[in-house]
């Protein structure tokens, strides 16, 4: 937002784009070699994979005869069609997330850009954003993974960037995109799109008295007709196929999720129990490490920033109402988790980099010295993920890729008590699942079965008449047995 005559350190930016470089490289690797993680990761790539394999792109499923309520479908629309290019793997059910966060990010740099015309600022402003942005710890762990918060981001981030360029700039391209970005906000995680958009927009208009060149702007009429023209059709077809879906996303998961702790309607899972206000401590940790090293950075040095025009001023409380709204909305909420705080951070990085641009020389250093940081978390991140096994015990890969390579013709791969949805996915909807030892062994079969037995079940399969064989493998908690079935059954008492 200020301008000054200092030429960018070519080689501090060389550096920081080579972090950025090799953070993407990590990125990469993590989404290519660790397993598809037990719960949310491998429920929505193994959801992508029904809709792929059943070529049904309305109803999300969660299991057989189970249609999913809980999200739109636009997440698992990008990862069915990653895998029908590229095949049914991890890396193809993160592509299309790590492809969001790379959006996101170049789309806050370029509106970065747009906002602040020294040309010789340019590429120190464009670096920042990014490094602000994609060093960040929640930022690289979701981008890359298969969640359905980058695709409501990046809609979030897309219809900001839209409104402001529409009514500061006369954009009309931008005014018109506005209204698309919000019909597919919709698609991506339903009405919340509003509240993230709606209320930084009132509240910056109310503080501005800029109500009526923002509706001058923006051609408010037909752009609802046009965002209900992207996303209405597809709620239509869904309440249509599986009647009931409505009622459940709009007051289930848009009322009770937020409001009511430890919600006992979730179809899907368990409610999450949090304190009010817990939402900022997630926003600190996803900030990390520039949660800390900013706020030492102004500590440091007590310097105000140099004064704004008024332009800038309403630039800076635009996006301070846009990185403070998901915060404040969420503060009263019980049933969070920490991605919620993924939306504030565009904003939030677009803040720091017009900050740190009145700051060159001091911030250059501290942006080298965050991204190194981030870089090392991510390098700690991964020894620990594919040391001694963490990675895969939180997921069934081992377990699945063991039974193909171990299994005889008729043999099912049985979980018993609970199926894992990367079992699901691995086993390309193959495995089953026992409640019970009783279940199990009808499952069985005369040729015996591979069976996921968590520890200390062996003596209850014996009563069943199932005779554990071997050990073929060895999980966190759990061991893959073959187990040969008696066709006389269960022992005599």
């Amino acid at each position: 937002m200020h301008r000054t005559d200092t030429r960018p350190d070519d080689r501090a930016l060389r550096a920081v784009w080579g972090l950025l470089g090799l953070l993407l490289v990590l990125r990469l690797l993590a989404m290519a070699g660790l397993p598809l993680m037990d719960t949310t990761e491998a429920r929505y790539a193994e959801i992508a994979r029904k809709m792929l394999a059943w070529q049904d792109w309305v109803t999300p499923w969660h299991a057989q005869g189970q249609p999913f309520w809980a999200k739109p479908p636009l997440s698992f629309w990008m990862t069915a069609l990653s895998m029908r290019l590229f095949g049914v793997n991890e890396f193809a059910a993160r592509l299309p997330h790590l492809l969001c966060g790379l959006a996101i990010a170049w789309m806050s740099a370029r509106f970065a850009l747009r906002q602040h015309t020294d040309a010789a600022q340019a590429p120190r402003l464009r670096a920042w954003v990014w490094a602000l942005l994609g060093g960040s710890l929640l930022f690289v762990v979701s981008a890359g993974a298969v969640m359905t918060d980058a695709a409501l981001v990046l809609c979030a981030t897309g219809a900001m960037c839209a409104f402001w360029n529409a009514q500061q700039q006369g954009d009309r391209r931008a005014a018109w995109t506005f209204f698309v970005w919000l019909g597919l906000g919709l698609l991506a995680k339903g009405p919340l799109i509003l509240v993230l958009v709606g209320l930084p927009l009132l509240g910056w208009c109310a503080w501005e008295g800029a109500w009526t060149r923002a509706w001058r702007a923006l051609p408010w009429l037909r752009g609802v007709a046009l965002a209900l023209l992207v996303a209405a059709p597809w709620y239509g077809l869904a309440e249509q196929r599986t009647p009931g879906f409505l009622a459940y996303f709009i007051v289930g998961e848009h009322w009770h999720r937020f409001v009511t702790p430890g919600w006992a309607g979730d179809l899907y899972g368990k409610a999450h129990r949090a304190a009010p206000g817990t939402i900022w401590l997630f926003a600190f940790a996803a900030a990390l490490p520039w949660s800390v090293l900013l706020p030492l950075a102004a500590w440091r040095r007590h310097r105000s920033a140099p004064g704004a025009g008024t332009a800038q001023a309403s630039l800076r409380r635009y996006l301070w109402l846009w990185a403070l709204t998901p915060l404040l909305f969420f503060s009263a909420a019980r049933n969070i988790i920490w991605p919620y705080a993924l939306p504030a951070l565009p904003a939030a990085a677009l803040l720091a980099a017009f900050w740190c641009l009145d700051r060159p020389a001091q911030s250059l250093r501290g942006l080298l010295a965050g991204l190194l940081a981030s870089v090392a978390m991510m390098l700690g991140a991964l020894g620990w993920a594919f040391s001694n096994g963490h990675a895969e015990a939180a997921s069934a890969r081992r377990q699945v890729l063991m039974y193909e390579r171990e299994h005889r013709a008729g043999q099912p791969l049985i979980f018993l008590d609970k199926q894992p949805f990367s079992a699901e996915f691995y086993s390309r909807g193959q495995a089953r699942s026992a409640a019970t030892p009783e279940a199990l062994r009808a499952q069985c079969g005369a040729a015996g079965c591979l069976a996921v037995l968590p520890e200390g079940m062996t003596g209850a399969l014996l009563e069943t008449g199932l005779r554990p064989v071997r050990v073929l493998g060895e999980g966190h908690a759990d061991r893959l047995w073959e187990l040969s079935a008696s066709e006389a059954g269960p022992p005599p008492r």
